[in-house]
């Protein structure tokens, strides 16, 4: 018999299983009947929270969204400069994939219908999040602590590849621990790529 919990305790055991699940299957592949027999529930009791899945997924994006824009407020919070806010923004971001690697495999995938709400509704927190990498940028050349002789977009650019290529790492290796072992290394040496001649980041 599966254990008594909490109504919102048992939606957020749901949108985990469902998270991985699509990273190890597809999105495509996610059904009710699977997320029942990883909880150890039955359907019914899926639907008893999710009416659809389309109301699941966008329970996901809500949860999700809220990770992501909580990451990038967290930043801007406690940071104590630019380059340290830029820092936070990446390790928060990847810290998140780690916890929840179905995060970028539906954000790629061609997911069913449902599933779509969830990907419009992460590009709004993503574009947010992709904003707030280019402010720190620019704010760190205005402050003197990064190079003004190069673009702030082609800094954001470089940036992101640091994050995008350790989570393609991710998705090729299926090991989420791999995903933050060479973070601080790699970021530390494109970061000291932007430093003002004579300074270190």
């Amino acid at each position: 018999m599966s254990e008594r919990k909490s109504a919102e305790d048992r939606r957020a055991d749901i949108r985990q299983a469902t998270l991985a699940l699509a990273f190890e299957l597809g999105p495509d592949r996610v059904t009710t009947s699977r997320i029942a027999e990883r909880l150890g529930l039955t359907q019914p009791a899926i639907y008893k929270h999710f009416p659809a899945k389309e109301d699941l997924w966008k329970s996901i994006n809500e949860h999700l969204a809220g990770r992501i824009d909580g990451n990038i407020d967290t930043a801007e919070a406690e940071a104590t400069g630019h380059v340290d806010r830029l820092r936070r923004l990446v390790i928060g971001h990847l810290q998140l994939v780690q916890e929840t690697p179905g995060l970028p495999v539906v954000m790629v995938a061609r997911p069913e219908k449902g599933a779509q709400v969830l990907q419009s509704g992460l590009r709004a927190s993503m574009t947010r999040y992709f904003g707030a990498i280019s402010a720190a940028i620019a704010e760190a050349q205005t402050g003197g602590d990064f190079r003004d002789d190069i673009a702030t977009q082609d800094i954001s650019t470089l940036i992101l590849g640091v994050v995008q290529s350790l989570v393609l790492r991710l998705l090729i290796t299926r090991d989420p621990s791999v995903l933050l072992k060479d973070t601080d290394r790699l970021l530390d040496l494109q970061l000291s790529a932007f430093a003002r001649r004579g300074e270190q980041v």
